[in-house]
């Protein structure tokens, strides 16, 4: 299939959400405390459906089961989540768990190593990025004695900014930061410290303190960062990670540029500007704000335009 799959997102409603995804992508946001746009998704919590097209109205994950030849994966599930966050408040500090330790404990559930692209960030904005415990004695003491300020790492951010963030790694985003998530399939989050919010009830909001011990790296590691750039005619590439995972990478779009045949499927979301994908004979319209999947064997191709696009692959 030699055409673009647009998709039509899903909203969350989260206790530290705002309105930056409608003021920032113009999205149609259900109400003003609005989390999370699952842009990419076929995730049972929130399924992306396919906006145009021979396949309109299909849920990502019908799309996946029901025509594999558009993906060439060889994964069960479509493996990757992508979304938007507009973090108007501090999130839960959390953890994840690994594959093995979510398919136990998750009822199969995938792990959740994600990683970070900054969108948004106001001055002064922080992420918790990491821990100080030593050992596991180390951590169980600081979380008991509510040691916020001796246990966590934070770390100032700005736009444009990437962090990897694999499974292990106590991190939250901090208010004020819109952020595009990749991240593998999965909806396990373990809270460490929750600020001592309340829920709509007036409840306190559950913690997993059990299981976050059980799933932290400690003590923590850092993955070295070394990004490669690469250029071509009216294209920068910036790879900013690529593993087992998946592969995250910016396209820095100015003019016209000509791109060879995918031999697998990308996601594509359209973080800044205005363009076109021209195939064959057909013109596609890149707007901010929008999210597809270049099928398998999709192309040549040409993108033209002043665009900033979040590339992602398995």
């Amino acid at each position: 299939m030699n055409q673009p799959i647009y998709l039509q997102p899903v909203f969350q409603e989260r206790i530290w959400g705002g309105t930056k995804l409608r003021d920032l992508f113009g999205y149609p946001i259900p109400n003003d405390s609005t989390g999370e746009c699952w842009a990419i998704s076929a995730h049972a919590n929130g399924q992306s459906i396919v906006k145009e097209g021979p396949y309109q109205g299909l849920e990502l994950g019908q799309l996946w089961s029901s025509h594999p030849e558009l993906f060439r994966s060889g994964s069960p599930v479509f493996p990757l989540l992508i979304k938007l966050l507009d973090a108007s408040d501090d999130l839960s500090v959390q953890v994840h768990p690994d594959d093995n330790y979510a398919s136990k404990h998750e009822n199969g559930e995938l792990g959740k190593t994600e990683c970070w692209y900054i969108v948004d960030a106001e001055p002064g904005a922080v992420i918790i990025y990491g821990h100080e415990a030593a050992s596991k004695e180390d951590l169980e003491h600081l979380l008991q004695q509510g040691e916020w300020e001796k246990l966590l790492t934070k770390v100032p951010v700005k736009p444009g900014d990437f962090f990897y963030v694999p499974s292990g790694t106590v991190h939250a985003l901090g208010k004020g930061i819109v952020v595009l998530e990749t991240q593998q399939s999965s909806d396990t989050t373990y809270r460490v410290y929750d600020y001592d919010r309340r829920d709509k009830e007036g409840n306190l909001r559950e913690l997993h303190l059990e299981k976050a011990i059980d799933v932290t790296t400690i003590p923590q590691v850092y993955e070295p960062t070394a990004y490669t750039t690469n250029k071509q005619d009216g294209l920068t590439v910036t790879k900013f990670v690529n593993n087992s995972f998946f592969t995250v990478e910016k396209w820095d779009v100015s003019g016209k540029t000509q791109l060879l045949t995918n031999e697998k499927y990308m996601l594509v979301s359209v973080i800044e500007g205005k363009g076109y994908l021209h195939i064959q004979d057909s013109e596609h319209t890149l707007n901010k704000g929008d999210h597809l999947i270049l099928p398998a064997l999709f192309g040549p191709y040409e993108l033209d335009g002043e665009l900033l696009l979040i590339i992602s692959r398995e």
